[in-house]
């Protein structure tokens, strides 16, 4: 058990808040429940008694300030991200609290590390961005698979999910994601963002057992091509989903999660198998486990654990590998996730860049 310090939770009755709300009740930390709906507020503190319900509004700095005083730190699990996080971190700022959210919005999150880096250093607290599934667990693989070296040619993340039911949140900052793209695609290469209206390939991915070889999307960009990169020397950072994942997302009657346990998990399990390539050399790690959105809360409340018991090597805006002992991180995870690193000999695993000969 924790400190019984207080963590303020804003967007706590939404899906993946809720999971937060649960994992810091269960680590021993008193959440606060915040959002801009009282009444689902005012409901979820029902099933869990004493806790305090702090109504706020991202439009409202004042109700902001309210929510967070006397907090240890702040989740923010309400999306969109485009639209919340600026906020919130500005009122984590005002308050002197570290913030830790779980965005996977490749810009909101961009925008963290371009608008707050400098703020949150001088202010010595910690920004924690896309703390979660997308962002977080492949920059924790990739770093961890990095091993001793300082710099790679390219890091590939291919999402093996068996299913993909999304939530409101995440179809809202899709759509958000999109119109600030003008319904161009991402990528991340030769150091940088870039936009462009390319067809996005399918190819196959030689998924570890027991998933085995998959039709993927390549470039089906998620958030890690903004957390890998902004601390590893890695010029090409590739993400990829299985296609029957990305055909679930894209339906035009795509239905929500469906919990199947008494932790409220889905059915859905999901691989992330991460290569890291320099030169002729692979190496790869590998991340097992069920339902992408219950497993962020894990990730989100050891980051904030660490981050309250001094477990960090940096301040200022900084991504899971950066901040974190990656590969010690992982191994607190061993109850949510199961792990495999392999640092493969010359050619062993033979993903390469499909653009190269």
């Amino acid at each position: 058990m924790e400190s019984g310090q207080t963590v303020v939770v804003f967007g706590a009755y939404g899906h993946t808040g809720r999971f937060v709300v649960a994992e810091l009740l269960e680590r021993g930390y008193v959440p606060a429940l915040s959002g801009r709906d009282a009444d689902r507020l005012r409901e979820l503190a029902a099933s869990h008694e004493g806790l305090d319900v702090r109504p706020a509004s991202v439009d409202d700095p004042a109700s902001l300030d309210r929510a967070l005083a006397g907090a240890a730190a702040v989740v923010n699990c309400a999306g969109p991200f485009a639209v919340t996080g600026a906020p919130v971190i500005e009122a984590a700022l005002r308050a002197g609290i570290p913030y830790v959210d779980v965005a996977a919005e490749i810009e909101a999150n961009a925008d963290t590390f371009a608008r707050f880096a400098d703020r949150a250093r001088a202010a010595g607290t910690v920004v924690v961005p896309a703390m979660a599934f997308y962002g977080g667990l492949g920059d924790l693989l990739a770093t961890t698979a990095m091993g001793d070296w300082t710099a790679a040619d390219e890091v590939h993340v291919a999402y093996g999910l068996s299913s993909w039911h999304p939530t409101a949140g995440t179809l809202a900052a899709g759509k958000v994601s999109r119109e600030r793209r003008n319904g161009r695609h991402v990528r991340h290469t030769g150091g940088r963002l870039e936009y462009h209206d390319d067809a996005l390939p399918v190819q196959e991915w030689p998924f570890p057992a027991p998933l085995g070889t998959r039709p993927v999307i390549g470039e089906f960009t998620m958030a890690d091509v903004v957390t890998v990169p902004s601390h590893l020397a890695v010029p090409e950072v590739r993400t990829y989903m299985a296609v029957d994942a990305a055909q679930d997302l894209s339906a035009p009657d795509a239905s929500a999660p469906t919990a199947v346990d008494a932790r409220g998990r889905s059915a859905q399990t999901f691989l992330v198998d991460v290569v890291v390539r320099s030169g002729d050399t692979e190496r790869r790690a590998v991340a097992a486990g069920q339902d992408i959105y219950a497993v962020t809360a894990p990730l989100a409340v050891e980051a904030v654990h660490r981050i309250l018991t001094g477990r960090t090597r940096t301040t200022g805006v900084a991504s899971a590998g950066a901040i974190f002992d990656a590969p010690d991180f992982l191994r607190a995870l061993s109850g949510h996730l199961s792990v495999d690193v392999r640092h493969e000999p010359t050619g062993g695993l033979g993903i390469m860049d499909p653009d190269r000969d």
